[in-house]
Formats: C-alpha cells, sequence, structure tokens
C-alpha cells in the first residue's frame, strides 16, 4: 500500500482562491438550517411583516431549505465583500437641502460584481475540484444572513443583519452551493448583548422587538421596495433619506474594527455623495436613467424615486423649494403629484395652497392625489 490514499481537504485551496479573487472573507456551512431560522421566516410572513414583497412568501419553501432549491447541495460556502464607509453615513441626515442615499447605492450596483466573481471561483472549483456548483446573490431564495451565522462570517444582529467582528455592519453576501461535503465551519456567537442602539436609532420604529423587523415600517423598504404611496405617519421621520436608509447599521459599536473600503465599485460617486434635493425632482426620465446607468437605484424607476425626493423637500423646511414642488403638480405620475401637494404643503402659504386647491381637485383623477388636496 502507498500509504494514506485520503484526499487532501479542498477547504484551504478554495479559502486562497477566494481571497486571490478579492472577497474579503469566506465561510462554510452545511447546505441546512436550524430550526429557528425557518420558524422566524414562517413568523415574518405569517405577521405580514414582508409588505409588498409578494416574492418572499411565495419562495418560502425553497429560502426555508437549501435542498428544496437544489437537493443536490451538500455544502454551502458564503462569501463577502466590504463595503464600510470612510465616513459617519449619519453626518448627511444633518444638511436637510442634500439628498441621503445608502451607503450600498452610491456606485454601481454590487450584485454585478458579486456575481462575477462568485462565478469565477465557481468556474474554478468546477475545474479543479470536480465538482457541481450553483452561486446565488441575495435576488435569489437563500437565506443568506443564517446561512452566514452557521459559517462563522458573523451573527445576525438584532436590527436583523449580520455583524462581522471584523466588519461591523457593512458587508455584502453571496453563495455557493456544491455537491461537495465541506467540514464546516464554527458558527459565529450572538455578540450583540445588551447593546440596542439600532432599536433605539430606528426614525420609524421599525423592530417590534429584537431580532424582528417589520419591513412595513422601514425606510430602506419604503423608499426602495413600496410601490405605491408613502404613508402619511413616516413622512417626516424619513427626513432627507431617499434611498435606503442606514441608521441602524451606522450606530453598532462593531463596527469601530471595520475598514473602509478600497473596492473602486463601492466607492461613492462624488454626485451621489450628497446630492442637491432641488437637482434630483427636477430630472425627467431620460435624465434619471443615464444618471443612475449602472447603479441599483435605476430599478426603482423615476416615479417612485422623485415620490421620495419630494418627501425630503418637504423636510427641508426650506421655503425656496415650493417652486420645485409646483412645477411637479401636473407630473404624469401620481406618486409624483401626490407627494408635490404634500411637499408644497410643508413648504408653501396657506393662501397660495388653497388658491390651487379647488382647481387641482377638479382635475385630478387619482384618488390618493386628491386626498393630499383635501
Amino acid at each position: 500500500m502507498d500509504g494514506d490514499s485520503t484526499p487532501p481537504d479542498p477547504k484551504p485551496a478554495i479559502r486562497d482562491r477566494a481571497l486571490d479573487l478579492g472577497f474579503d472573507a469566506i465561510g462554510f456551512a452545511p447546505a441546512n438550517l436550524s430550526a429557528g431560522a425557518k420558524e422566524n421566516l414562517a413568523g415574518y410572513i405569517a405577521q405580514g411583516h414582508h409588505g409588498d414583497m409578494g416574492w418572499l412568501a411565495g419562495t418560502a419553501a425553497r429560502r426555508s431549505d437549501p435542498q428544496v432549491l437544489w437537493p443536490e447541495a451538500r455544502s454551502v460556502i458564503v462569501l463577502a465583500l466590504n463595503y464600510a464607509p470612510a465616513q459617519d453615513p449619519m453626518t448627511l441626515l444633518e444638511r436637510r437641502e442634500r439628498g441621503a442615499i445608502s451607503v450600498y447605492a452610491r456606485n454601481r450596483d454590487y450584485h454585478d460584481l458579486l456575481k462575477k466573481r462568485l462565478k469565477a471561483l465557481a468556474r474554478w472549483m468546477h475545474g479543479e475540484l470536480a465538482c457541481q456548483v450553483k452561486v446565488f446573490v441575495d435576488t435569489a431564495p437563500v437565506m443568506e444572513k443564517p446561512l452566514a451565522q452557521a459559517a462563522g462570517l458573523g451573527w445576525q444582529g438584532k436590527h436583523t443583519n449580520l455583524v462581522s467582528r471584523d466588519f461591523g455592519s457593512w458587508l455584502f453576501l453571496g453563495e455557493i452551493y456544491c455537491d461537495l461535503v465541506l467540514a464546516p465551519d464554527a458558527a459565529e456567537a450572538d455578540r450583540c448583548g445588551s447593546c440596542q442602539n439600532c432599536l433605539d436609532v430606528c426614525p420609524t420604529r421599525a423592530f417590534p422587538a429584537p431580532y424582528r423587523i417589520d419591513a412595513r415600517r422601514c425606510i430602506s423598504y419604503l423608499t426602495i421596495e413600496h410601490k405605491g404611496h408613502i404613508a402619511p405617519e413616516f413622512r417626516r421621520a424619513m427626513g432627507n433619506r431617499i434611498y435606503g436608509c442606514d441608521d441602524c447599521l451606522a450606530v453598532c459599536p462593531w463596527n469601530k474594527f471595520a475598514k473602509a473600503t478600497n473596492e473602486p465599485a463601492f466607492l461613492p460617486r462624488a454626485e451621489l455623495t450628497a446630492p442637491r434635493l432641488a437637482d434630483l425632482a427636477k430630472l425627467n426620465d431620460g435624465d434619471f436613467r443615464s444618471l443612475f446607468s449602472g447603479s441599483p437605484i435605476k430599478r426603482s424607476g423615476r416615479g417612485r424615486f422623485v415620490r421620495n425626493v419630494l418627501i425630503a423637500l418637504g423636510n427641508s423646511g426650506d421655503p425656496r423649494q415650493a417652486a420645485v414642488a409646483e412645477d411637479l403638480l401636473d407630473d404624469d405620475s401620481p406618486l409624483v403629484r401626490a407627494m408635490a401637494v404634500w411637499a408644497l404643503r410643508c413648504l408653501a402659504d396657506g393662501a397660495s395652497i388653497e388658491r390651487e386647491r379647488a382647481r387641482r381637485l377638479a382635475l385630478e383623477d387619482d384618488p390618493a392625489v386628491r386626498a393630499e388636496w383635501r
């Protein structure tokens, strides 16, 4: 006999290859989820906390069990990219004439870069290790945060996002499912302790309890996922946040260990770092598509985005911006028209509003816009 014929553990080679490709962290987990993770998803959907995101309910079976999504899966490789900002994103909230865009959306769509690197690693694994692989990012029905915790990359904090000892709350996640049986890494323990900074800072009280979020109250959901009119109870709390919200991430004490990303695709574009609200409100559809080409913001569409901008304008407290809102009272989008009325009410004097009200009510056919005029 030629001695030990046990094949070498492929994990070190996979890890080295992943780091060479530019990933910042990697971990290995079994292709299954805990009963607790499945129960949390079921409860979230049963309580309606997913709001308009019907795809969450529609994909629950595949999302809660990797082997329903792909029966051949035996291991999950969880990979992460650091997108930590160089400055505290909450400082921008004080500049009411400017729009606050979530850190993750200030440059290129991270899905593109993440998927490209995942595919490169998957091709290498298929060729070198003769295994079958499937690549997923968060557009697929994958419970990536519980998987990341099982793989030792971090833990799901009280704000429901992943927290890392090395990268704080600033990690993009992607997964490679494979048919290799790989030894799992040690799962990460919850290290939130008694801290509840993330719960206390939320402007709309979107956390009914630690580790629970009601998306219907979350500014990220309202400004990105919600397709309809935003309820009046949330508008003031939105401040100048026009796409997403980083508050619960930014206040996490574990961010003190995070280092600002050096990935060029994640560095903020100058025109998206602190854009003037008045300029954004004036974007037509072509201008919107051009400005946000390659950005995740483009997917929301011009109507939803300008809806958000008008709410921020209304919160600016600057009467000089009333003319910007007035110019949008005849916009093609009812979302825009409704929030133009609201912003005008916030910024203009009552007499000028009253002069417009009767005429506009007679012309308006959208019930939500008419309600704003009343």
